[in-house]
């Protein structure tokens, strides 16, 4: 039988600066591309549907650009090992190359299967850094280093022919093969749509004028959607890489564009990597506070509250509309994410866990290295952040002063004045009757008192905050990830 080379894919969906890819073809062996639907992670709580579906259209994209070299990508579902199996009945496999995945527990112990199951079969597994993302770091001292020299490399051109991959009349022969018709979606309504082709065609839309009003509009729910990137879940999905990002960037700034919104874009991509390292390093973050101090803090779960929060019924105008906003289209900018999760864990006084799972399912561009170190730094619960309660009627009254972007998720609100779009349980029994509007039957009543609830956490976090374990536990957090020189990652 043929030796062969596969490339795993996983979330590095591209052609293009794939280590994996360009390793695979070094082997000189005929190359097959496999991705595989994983039950681990389809049954997994993290994932939904538009994450699958954007998978699709990202195996769409490169199978679009693969027929022209007779190939495709292999498409299975299932167990990656037992493909790996049935594959062997056709091919002898002498390498496995994947990117290094930073991602939950599930994905984690079933690359360490895999491992063991390719040394046991005397296949050589070869995994890439794609995130300057460095495993068994016990400290940051080094990390800036490694990060800006693997950021800086050549993207190495890769070249292609019909020669080095297997043809698709012998993939269609495997019996795994669920065939292209599995890659279909169903219109997705106002989602992004995922491939490398959008990837770049985002890319070059931010660079050519969305980036003017990057600072300005950063922190505005409606105006963000158009001034930010919106490349998030292209990196998530390795659609783009972060290099080839990074690299166009400062082309960008060093070729005379040197605005102060690029390099505030620019220095966001570094805080990124950032983030997911901290997250490679404490990946027990997923389960619990990484500050062992607030293992004490119990909040007793109140599913009333938490289900007018997932469905946008809480009272708070803000927070209903970024909340209807974000399950109807899989983003909100920086702000309105912090917003929401501050309401959820200090105004509710839920645990940060019980929004983790549902949040990382509607986030289009979900990032587990992103997620959860975000997630315990708004819940207050790291002990080396300032603790940040968000108020809904203010950062309303702020961000969207004319309610525009209120309005256009709760249309229930539309006939309200601006004066009263931030607060409409102040209405009075006169203005219910000029606009039509009952409280209680139209929008619902506010579920909690802003203020006391404030109070509450406020009063219960900030003691917490100054106790002996806590303090020593953010000495620790900050001796393992702060940066030497933490500036260095703003310029």
């Amino acid at each position: 039988m043929e030796r062969i080379s596969i490339v795993w894919l996983k979330r590095d969906l591209r052609l293009n600066d794939h280590d994996a890819l360009s390793g695979a073809l070094k082997t000189k062996k005929r190359v097959l591309f496999l991705y595989v639907f994983e039950d681990i992670l389809i049954n997994d709580q993290h994932y939904s549907k538009r994450h699958f579906d954007f998978v699709k259209e990202s195996l769409r994209d490169m199978n679009q650009n693969l027929k022209k070299y007779k190939t495709i990508v292999c498409i299975a579902q299932g167990n990656i090992i037992k493909v790996l199996e049935s594959i062997s009945k056709q091919f002898i496999i002498n390498t496995v190359h994947s990117h290094q995945e930073t991602g939950v527990m599930v994905t984690y112990n079933r690359d360490k299967k895999l491992a063991a199951w390719c040394e046991k079969n005397k296949i050589a597994f070869r995994e890439y850094l794609q995130l300057g993302v460095f495993r068994a770091m016990k400290n940051r001292n080094d990390w800036l280093k490694k990060w800006d020299h693997l950021m800086n490399q050549r993207i190495e051109k890769i070249s292609f022919s019909a020669s080095k991959f297997i043809p698709l009349k012998s993939i269609e022969n495997f019996e795994f093969y669920l065939g292209e018709e599995t890659l279909k979606t169903k219109t997705k309504g106002i989602c992004q749509i995922g491939g490398s082709f959008n990837a770049h065609r985002y890319l070059n839309s931010f660079f050519n004028d969305r980036y003017i009003n990057y600072q300005k509009h950063i922190s505005k729910p409606d105006l963000s959607r158009k001034s930010c990137s919106r490349l998030s879940p292209y990196l998530a999905f390795g659609n783009i890489s972060m290099r080839q990002l990074l690299q166009k960037t400062e082309y960008e700034i060093t070729h005379g564009n040197k605005s102060f919104a690029l390099r505030a874009f620019g220095s966001r991509l570094r805080w990124q990597s950032h983030f997911i390292q901290k997250f490679e390093m404490e990946c027990s973050m997923e389960f619990a506070s990484i500050n062992k101090g607030y293992s004490q803090l119990k909040k007793t779960i109140k599913p009333s509250h938490i289900r007018a929060w997932e469905t946008g019924n809480t009272g708070f105008p803000l927070v209903d509309a970024a909340m209807r906003c974000l399950v109807e289209t899989g983003y909100l900018n920086f702000r309105m994410r912090s917003l929401i999760v501050s309401f959820f864990t200090h105004h509710l006084w839920q645990p940060w866990q019980a929004c983790a799972h549902f949040l990382a399912r509607q986030f289009l561009d979900f990032e587990p290295g992103i997620h959860y170190p975000q997630l315990q730094m708004q819940a207050g619960v790291t002990g080396i952040n300032m603790l940040r309660i968000y108020n809904p009627v203010k950062n309303g009254q702020e961000h969207d002063p004319k309610g525009l972007f209120i309005k256009k998720w709760i249309p229930e609100l539309n006939a309200l004045p601006e004066t009263l779009v931030h607060t409409p349980w102040l209405i009075t029994s006169f203005e219910t009757s000029i606009y039509e509007f009952e409280l209680g039957k139209n929008y619902p009543r506010p579920i909690i008192d802003l203020e006391k609830s404030r109070k509450y956490a406020t009063s219960t976090l900030w003691p917490m905050s100054q106790s002996p374990v806590v303090r020593k536990e953010g000495k620790r957090i900050l001796a393992k990830h702060t940066l030497a020189n933490r500036n260095s990652l703003m310029t």
